[in-house]
């Protein structure tokens, strides 16, 4: 529109919901038609605050907003939480409609992956650690179904949460390496009032565990300010993998300083970096991130 957003008929209100590609594309093209714009908020449901932080995020560049939601088979390794990864799709579209978002996309898998699918994307680098290196194959999964959310959505801009950070940095290379037309908007993590990062599997945690929590935020703040002020980046790090582990988390993935835009290890505070985690407490698999410094 001409530099302001598209005001809404009475009709517009109502959460539009659609389970093909072909009826999404319909969809994006008469708003096209319209020279409406579009945000897509890729999700795969539960939807919880930072979700809702995400939709609003998207509603103020764009006139109108997609969100998908689908639990992609692809980015789940053999023995993890496919299965038990929490779902609520009904929740979620009543979420929806009080958000006031425009359509949802919620295919299922064999419109995702129909038979004979082949196709894979990679992106290279970037994946080799953290989560990369602990998931073997998950992020093969997220490029691909990010790649083709975005190619079926056909947004002007596609919101991603700073939380799953090293997704984010991959989203953006296979946005620039494959030239698809979109622009890729950061959202800040949006956390619980004591630190946790919001996560649809915090569900998963017990009230013991969840008061032990928020001790992931908290070592990591502690860990980045101690970097910033020149202490020894590795003795930092094996102090904050012992301080999750005596505080009771049952085991640390990773607890690693990085440079933000490469994702590679860090050996002195010359470029922006981050502090990651991931820890797991009982099947729950918390990760997040905070900037070191300027970061």
């Amino acid at each position: 529109m001409s530099g302001e957003k598209a005001r809404k008929s009475a009709a517009d209100t109502q959460v539009q919901i659609f389970e093909t590609v072909a009826d999404l594309r319909a969809c994006v093209a008469k708003w096209r038609a319209a020279g409406l714009t579009v945000a897509v908020v890729p999700t795969m449901g539960f939807l919880h605050r930072a979700h809702i932080a995400m939709i609003e995020a998207a509603q103020a560049r764009c006139d109108r907003v997609v969100v998908t939601i689908f639990v992609n088979p692809k980015q789940f390794g053999e023995n993890e939480d496919f299965d038990t990864y929490p779902r609520d799709l009904s929740g979620d579209l009543a979420k929806l409609e009080e958000a006031r978002t425009d359509a949802a996309f919620t295919p299922l898998a064999r419109e995702m992956y129909p038979p004979g699918f082949a196709t894979s994307v990679l992106v290279a680098d970037l994946t080799d650690g953290l989560c990369g290196a602990s998931r073997p194959g998950h992020f093969d999964g997220v490029s691909t179904v990010v790649t083709k959310l975005l190619l079926q959505c056909q947004a002007d801009d596609a919101m991603f949460g700073e939380k799953d950070f090293q997704q984010l940095q991959v989203v953006r290379r296979l946005v620039r390496d494959l030239d698809i037309p979109v622009r890729i908007v950061p959202v800040p993590t949006v956390r619980e009032s004591d630190g946790l990062a919001i996560s649809s599997r915090n569900v998963k945690l017990s009230p013991k565990q969840r008061a032990v929590a928020p001790t992931l935020y908290g070592e990591l703040c502690r860990a980045a300010e101690r970097i910033a002020g020149g202490a020894s980046i590795g003795e930092v790090e094996a102090e904050g993998r012992a301080a999750l582990l005596n505080a009771g988390f049952d085991k640390v993935d990773y607890f690693e300083a990085r440079e933000a835009a490469t994702l590679t290890p860090m050996v002195g505070l010359d470029a922006p970096a981050r502090m990651f985690a991931a820890a797991f407490l009982g099947e729950a698999r918390l990760i997040d991130n905070v900037p070191i410094g300027d970061g």
